[in-house]
């Protein structure tokens, strides 16, 4: 063998689990609550599911479908199919069964490993409860609760392996390629219909390979995964950063701030990744202080609205070593980084530089390159782009040039020092009396001020400008602060066409799983006597 074909062989997930198990077998790959698994274990449990998938009739490309929580079946599941060649479709947990059945259909998954007792919802039950025609859909695998009639329980599904088939599915993870399908993962909707996102396992792997680089991620880490599975996040930087560098996994079902804490105390959490909102919580629970967080080493998040004093914060009152702020995307990976060193501006105002392979223009509606320090959209180009959008040409098309570029749909600018700052969506920008405003700009400005915890802006429609700025804002507790307060305060702070005219007091913003504001879901309407303003 050659040394490139060698090089090529190890970009895929069979090989990675392969390496991982021959390197670190005897090491703890996964502890959930009287679960703990050593690597090997874990790769032999995976191993099973992939010969009880084989012995299911499932072929290489075939589509298997998890719609569960973070848990250790999730992994197994995941890695024994990737072993037989199948391609994974992870699905929102947040999902109604209309949305699920959806992603079945479109998918043409054959298998689908759910749950049936999660947040008293069951899932098998949701999705009948549709009616939806699942024509390819042939098993119902229950991985947590009671197997409903025509399901299998996780134990039945996996005792279909066979001696045969255990050879078979080494003879297949020898076979993947780095340029096969391995993943489709759907976007998150916020902005229409979810696209799903066909990615190679060569893609993949830089992903995860990336991650691990920029974090420092490595065989002693415990690293406590409530970044949900299905998304990016915790797929590729979280499972598969985990394997790749034989860290200790500690999935998370559900993000609440107190069990967060609990266990990073009793199990001697090192790495935890999250969105700005967990380590908030982290900050403001009463009782922090009775928890030892002495081990957190890496936080690593992501968002266009931290605040500057947020990550003040962490790096003040938290003990983490490395606190990364990044870009990235379902469609790409992770694309740009702070690194450990920059000051807390930076971590907190920008999301870094491009990581390696990674190009990126700043373009405006033409398709130009815009004069440096000006606004336009972010065009990407890497190897870890996806291949293409499931059934999708047009698209594909739209979002992916002939020559590897993709347009992200995002607004961006590269400050002097080379480091990129998202200044929002290409479809949320408003424009007031002929200038254009950015929301995700308004909302970092606003969460300057020191009532001011969360906030949201969307344009409105004005007769006399076009469009005006709203804001949705979450105030700190015991705050006294009215509308007219935030909207003279920022007159003074941000150029006039940036200032809310209108202000909504809101308990707090609807999320995704991801911790993305659903700008979809704010109320569309103005509370003048909390506003204290008309536009």
């Amino acid at each position: 063998m050659t040394d490139t074909a060698r090089s090529r062989g190890r970009d895929t997930v069979p090989t990675i689990i392969a390496s991982t198990a021959e390197r670190f077998g005897d090491r703890t790959a996964v502890v959930e609550g009287g679960t703990t698994l050593s690597y090997r274990e874990l790769v032999d449990r995976s191993r099973q599911f992939g010969a009880a998938l084989v012995a299911s009739g499932i072929d290489p490309g075939d589509r298997v479908a998890i719609w569960a929580f973070n848990c250790t079946e999730w992994i197994v599941a995941a890695l024994g199919l990737f072993q037989v060649g199948a391609v994974l479709v992870p699905v929102n947990t947040r999902f109604k069964g209309a949305e699920a059945a959806d992603i079945l259909v479109r998918s043409r998954a054959r298998v689908l490993v759910t749950v049936t007792d999660f947040l008293d919802t069951d899932y098998v039950a949701m999705l009948r409860r549709t009616g939806t025609e699942l024509p390819d859909l042939e098993v119902l695998v229950v991985a947590r609760g009671p197997a409903a009639e025509g399901t299998e329980s996780w134990e039945g599904f996996c005792a279909r392996a066979t001696a045969d088939g255990l050879v078979e599915v080494g003879r297949r993870s020898a076979g993947v390629t780095p340029d096969d399908p391995c993943d489709i993962l759907f976007t998150s909707g916020t902005t229409g219909v979810p696209k799903g996102v066909v990615q190679t396992h060569g893609g993949t792997v830089r992903v995860a390979a990336d991650w691990v680089a920029m974090t420092g991620l490595g065989p002693d880490d415990r690293y406590l995964m409530v970044n949900p599975y299905f998304h990016m996040f915790g797929l590729k930087a979280g499972i598969l950063a985990a394997v790749s560098a034989g860290a200790t996994m500690l999935p998370e079902p559900v993000f609440e701030v107190e069990r967060v804490l609990a266990r990073v105390a009793d199990e001697r959490v090192t790495v935890l990744p999250g969105a700005p909102t967990l380590y908030q919580g982290m900050l403001d629970h009463p009782d922090r202080d009775r928890y030892d967080l002495s081990t957190l080493r890496v936080a690593v998040t992501g968002a266009a609205d931290i605040p500057v004093e947020l990550i003040r914060r962490v790096d003040a009152e938290l003990p983490f070593a490395v606190v990364i702020t990044g870009y990235g995307l379902t469609e790409g990976g992770t694309a740009a980084a702070t690194s450990p060193g920059d000051d807390v501006e930076t971590i907190a105002t920008t999301v870094g530089r491009p990581r390696p392979g990674f190009e990126v223009r700043i373009v405006d509606g033409q398709g130009r390159d815009v004069d440096p320090g000006d606004t336009g959209e972010i065009l990407l180009r890497a190897p870890s782009i996806m291949s293409h959008y499931l059934d999708d040409p047009e698209a594909t098309a739209l979002a992916l040039s002939a020559d590897g570029w993709l347009g992200t749909g995002d607004l961006g600018i590269v400050d002097p020092s080379g480091c990129l700052r998202i200044v929002g969506r290409s479809k949320d920008m408003f424009i007031v009396g002929g200038f254009n405003a950015y929301p995700a700009e308004i909302e970092h400005g606003l969460l300057r001020h020191p009532d001011i915890s969360q906030a949201a802006v969307i344009g409105i429609p004005d007769a006399r400008l076009g469009e005006v700025g709203m804001a949705f804002v979450v105030v700190r507790p015991g705050a006294q602060v009215s509308g007219a307060d935030i909207i003279g305060w920022s007159r003074d702070q941000m150029a006039n066409y940036k200032v809310p005219r209108a202000v909504e007091f809101v308990d707090d913003l609807p999320r995704n799983a991801t911790g993305k504001v659903v700008k979809d879901e704010l109320p569309r309407r103005r509370v003048v006597d909390r506003s204290g303003s008309n536009p």
